[in-house]
């Protein structure tokens, strides 16, 4: 029995093929440089505006003026304890504290969780360096540095401030400091330069922008909560003891 007819397919040649067409024109190759060039700029704006603000008001230990309150930022534990990033911020306090450049020390970061205690690791550290219990101040509801700077202010009733952090974030820090109501100095204390500072300094750019966005809207702190004068009443009892 004859096989059924199958039509044979065409013959394909492969010298027909086209590759897809991609390029643009030059038209459009200009949009693309110009809209990528557009938004590297945007990108860098708020890290620019992070720059105007804390220039002028960047100091080192002998060159800041004397002020009532040191901030110092936290930036996490190891095994409880102030990581080596803390840990130099919190020696530069102590210094200032020890040389009679600032009354009060307001240690601020993170104890969201029971067993994460930034504040108290830092307050312990800094008593163990020989700085009165009295003349430290815990904030443990620093969740970030908007929500430091603003209870700060609102809470603490800070006016003004020197604020201690590492180069790559001290600006950052003034910057929303000094939008939240609280004149500010800075201090950027050194670090090793390892894996940790490069990372962080990447992610500043990132940081940035969000700071901008704190800055213009002005967010309510994650957690606010009553007005604590403890640090202008302890500051008051330094400069008694310093008189006496």
């Amino acid at each position: 029995m004859p096989l059924p007819h199958v039509a044979r397919p065409p013959y394909l040649n492969l010298r027909d093929l086209r590759r897809p067409r991609l390029s643009l024109s030059r038209a459009g190759q200009r949009r693309a440089v110009q809209t990528t060039m557009l938004l590297s700029v945007l990108a860098l704006l708020p890290m620019t505006w992070t720059f105007a603000v804390a220039d002028e008001r960047l100091r080192t230990v002998d060159t800041v003026p004397r002020t009532e309150v040191a901030v110092v930022f936290g930036a996490g534990l190891r095994d409880g304890k102030p990581s080596s990033y803390l840990a130099h911020r919190l020696d530069t306090a102590a210094e200032l504290y020890r040389e009679g450049r600032v009354d009060v020390i307001l240690v601020t970061g993170d104890n969201s969780e029971e067993h994460y205690d930034e504040p108290h690791a830092m307050s312990m550290y800094l008593t163990r360096h020989g700085i009165p219990h009295a003349a430290i101040i815990s904030d443990f509801a620093g969740f970030d540095t908007w929500d430091s700077c603003v209870r700060a202010k609102k809470i603490f009733g800070v006016d003004r401030a020197v604020l201690i952090s590492q180069g790559f974030h001290i600006r950052r820090a003034v910057a929303l400091c000094e939008s939240a109501g609280v004149q500010s100095y800075g201090i950027g204390v050194p670090g090793t330069h390892n894996a940790t500072w490069y990372y962080s300094g990447v992610r500043e750019i990132f940081a940035a922008g969000k700071a901008a966005l704190d800055a213009a809207f002005e967010p309510e702190p994650r957690f606010l909560g009553p007005k604590e004068p403890r640090v202008v009443r302890a500051a008051s009892n330094e400069r008694r003891s310093a008189d006496q």
